[in-house]
Parts: structure tokens; C-alpha cells; sequence
């Protein structure tokens, strides 16, 4: 059976955000951002957004690539909320895929013991 594709847990911690394989543990990026203080972040299901020090940064859910950087000049250096005007999907597309494989293998297993069951009659 084939693996799901890789599933990824962002932690924000210090002036970084790593991202790591749900599976084992492993680090598989780090994004460095200015400031020392706590990151926040954000995962919508599309977007992976990090604030550290009045600083805001989108970064690529994948790679940790920094897609855009907003200083949010004026504003002061504090602790960031983040929030997003995108509707969260309620099941990731992993998730459908591996709900649809559980469902499929339930039916052969349901097909294949009713197939013994009228053999043995």
C-alpha cells in the first residue's frame, strides 16, 4: 500500500519555524526570522503565516521559503496575533484521500467475505 504523502507539524520556537514529519519526529525545514521572542503561527490549510517581534512573514508550507516579509514599520515590536479571512477546510486533502482508502479496503474485505461465505454454501 502506498504511503500518504508527508505530513508536516510547524512549531514556532525562539526566532524559527521548523517543520517537522508527523511520522517520525524529523526535522525537515527551518525557517530563520529576525527577533529572539516567541513566534506565532498560523496554518489556514493554504497559507503558513509566522509573526515574531512586529515582523510577519509568509512562508512556504513545504520548503520554510520565505514568500513575502512585512515589517509592519510603525507598529512597535510586540507579540503578533494572527487570524485569516480564508475558510478552513474541515478535512485536509490527505485526510479525504486516506478516508477513501480505509472505506475502499473495508469494502474489498466486506466483498471478498461475502464471496467465501456463498462459496462455503
Amino acid at each position: 500500500m502506498p504511503r500518504d504523502p508527508q505530513v508536516l507539524i510547524y512549531v514556532g520556537i525562539k526566532h524559527s519555524v521548523i517543520a517537522m514529519d508527523d511520522r517520525t519526529g524529523a526535522q525537515v525545514w527551518v525557517a530563520n526570522l529576525r527577533g529572539s521572542d516567541f513566534v506565532t503561527l498560523l496554518w489556514d490549510g493554504e497559507a503558513l503565516i509566522a509573526g515574531n517581534q512586529g515582523e510577519v512573514w509568509r512562508l512556504d508550507p513545504q520548503t520554510g521559503a520565505v514568500i513575502w516579509h512585512n515589517a509592519l514599520k510603525g507598529m512597535g515590536r510586540g507579540v503578533i496575533s494572527l487570524a485569516s479571512g480564508r475558510h478552513a477546510t474541515t478535512v485536509s486533502d490527505t485526510d479525504s484521500a486516506a478516508a477513501k482508502r480505509r472505506r475502499d479496503q473495508a469494502a474489498a474485505s466486506t466483498a471478498a467475505a461475502g464471496a467465501t461465505v456463498v462459496a462455503a454454501t
